[in-house]
């Protein structure tokens, strides 16, 4: 059902008369589809070009520019433009950072939308009469997403260019922004608790603007293995990775994180990476030092964290993914820990847990088909028979991130 309803959608947006589809309303069901299509991983391997198309009918038809500039124009349509324009940026920024190529945002100099509420603006207003900034509105998290975005683009900016040799210290700086930015937005949270503010809006804030962390970082973050210099950017990834990887409890989060596709899985996938890696650097060290048995509390943290992870696998699996490359490599992963600590055969452990959790997905993929054939509708709340994933292997983001044999298990030199 989801995928009938993503493709008509499409379908309507991309027919022969495509011209009668450059209007604000056109545009918002295409913003729609972008990001149901990212949600159940329909395509979403494409959406950074889709993007690009929805960018330039937003130019057509003027969105980046601000409706003062424009005649007949009015109040209630000039917010729409802006909200509308601030969310086509910012969905183009996201579908950058997981693509790991350029973000194709214009010039522009459309105005953030007014810090006001829906119901404080409708077809007869004359003069819209905004909130101070540090008040929470219905437009509150659309204005701290904008506030942050300039320093996101310089980010993606670095990394995406083809000509620039990144440097530690604009690294630094950008971090520093970036941390700003979060104090910024968790102040405003602490000023306004007694509102509408949500631990879900708290969550998927904090996870838009946070997510830019680690691959700003993770050049560097490699390097930390073998020189301290650049050991801020080892202790900030793995910050970063650890508040993705545990939110504030929240269920509709949660349900967020075991069903959704596209930028949701991209950054759970890259927190997922740095911790599994974290815990191999570890054991390495501690193996070589000598202190394998001694100081063993952080390890120990580290193997629950990975379990938690292999939980959460676990999780979006049953609830439609296809993919097990994350489920499988984590699960080997714990394999050489024990074995490691125990002294036994490390590729025969590695080897079995490989086996125990190709045949423990297979499992769940099974009894899925068999519920779909069946016409069951599935945990999520969604007519069987679609899958929810697209089958790919998870991101290649072209930071060094990708989940690798030799990059996860290297050869630490272990028995």
């Amino acid at each position: 059902m989801v995928h009938r309803w993503v493709y008509a959608a499409q379908a309507w947006l991309s027919g022969p008369l495509e011209k009668d589809r450059l209007s604000v309303s056109a545009l918002q069901i295409d913003c729609l589809t972008i990001l149901a299509r990212q949600l159940f991983s329909i395509g979403a391997d494409l959406v950074w070009t889709s993007m690009g198309s929805l960018v330039h009918k937003a130019m057509q038809i003027n969105l980046h520019r601000d409706p003062k500039h424009l005649s007949g124009i009015s109040v209630l349509q000039a917010e729409i433009r802006r909200r509308l324009w601030a969310t086509i940026i910012e969905m183009t920024a996201q579908s950058s950072l997981d693509s790991a190529m350029p973000a194709s945002i214009p010039e522009s100099d459309t105005e953030a939308p007014s810090n006001i509420n829906d119901d404080e603006i409708d077809e007869t207003t004359t003069v819209v009469q905004p909130h101070p900034k540090g008040t929470h509105t219905d437009t509150s998290f659309q204005v701290l997403l904008l506030d942050s975005l300039p320093v996101r683009l310089r980010i993606l900016h670095l990394l995406t260019s083809l000509n620039t040799k990144i440097s530690y210290l604009d690294v630094l700086a950008l971090s520093s922004e970036l941390n700003n930015a979060s104090r910024a937005y968790h102040s405003f949270m602490k000023e306004n608790q007694s509102s509408k503010i949500t631990p879900f809006h708290r969550n998927l804030l904090d996870y838009l603007v946070r997510r830019f962390m680690i691959p700003l970082h993770c050049h560097f973050t490699n390097k930390a293995r073998t020189n301290p210099l650049f050991a801020f950017s080892l202790k900030v990834s793995l910050e970063t990775a650890m508040t993705i990887m545990s939110p504030e409890l929240d269920e509709g989060f949660f349900e967020l994180m075991v069903n959704g596709g596209g930028l949701f899985r991209e950054g759970i996938w890259c927190a997922m990476t740095v911790i599994a890696i974290e815990l191999l650097a570890q054991l390495e060290a501690q193996y070589i030092n000598g202190t394998l048995h001694r100081n063993s509390g952080y390890i120990m943290f580290l193997k629950r964290s990975v379990n938690d992870m292999i939980s959460l696998s676990s999780e979006r699996i049953r609830h439609g993914e296809t993919n097990i490359k994350g489920h499988m490599f984590l699960s080997m992963i714990l394999a050489k820990v024990g074995a490691v600590q125990t002294g036994t055969d490390c590729e025969l452990a590695i080897a079995q847990s490989a086996k125990d959790s190709l045949e423990f997905c297979h499992g769940l993929l099974l009894a899925r088909a068999n519920s779909s054939s069946l016409g069951l509708p599935n945990n999520a709340g969604i007519t069987s028979g679609s899958s929810l994933d697209d089958g790919s292997e998870g991101p290649d983001l072209g930071y060094e991130l990708d989940l690798d044999w030799d990059f996860l298990l290297p050869d630490a030199g272990f028995p």
